[in-house]
């Protein structure tokens, strides 16, 4: 079967919702504090925070300062997928005329790895121009300095 017929692998949930807020501190206090979010990690020079929603496996929360979320997000959705998944996902969109992007929107060829969580991750654009993820959290511990790099580079540390 070629990737152009393959199916996508299934959308096992809704991981991630993103919200653009006027006011971090105050956004990610009510969310915290009020909500009941646990705090998953918060980037100052980004201007963003992620609070987990029941635990890193089931779901995310993040709360972007106006103006400073990736792939100048309006709106971004994130489905889970089991990790083969995420890998196949890449060569199916490019199949289906769709680009696989990175996590600053550059094209790419292999889903990028968060250390921070981790996660294993693909985004591409819905036809308004959204940003949509594919996301495995991997089970691994976090390495906040691995940044934002391919999976391969994740594989080749050991």
């Amino acid at each position: 079967m070629t990737a152009e017929n393959a199916a996508m692998p299934k959308v096992l949930g809704l991981y991630e919702t993103h919200l653009t807020v006027a006011d971090l501190k105050t956004s990610t206090e009510f969310y915290r504090d009020v909500v009941g979010l646990e705090l998953a990690a918060s980037f100052e020079e980004r201007k963003v925070t992620f609070l987990w929603v029941d635990d890193r496996k089931t779901g995310m929360l993040g709360l972007w300062e106006t103006g400073t979320g990736p792939l100048k997000m309006r709106l971004h959705i994130a489905f889970s997928m089991t990790a083969d998944g995420v890998l196949q996902a890449p060569d199916i969109l490019r199949a289906k005329g769709v680009e696989p992007l990175g996590f600053t929107g550059e094209p790419v060829t292999e889903p990028v790895v968060l250390g921070w969580m981790p996660a294993l991750s693909i985004y591409f654009k819905d036809p308004d121009g959204h940003s949509i993820e594919f996301i495995s959290v991997l089970d691994a511990d976090p390495d906040r300095s691995f940044g934002v790099r391919p999976f391969s580079e994740w594989q080749a540390q050991g």
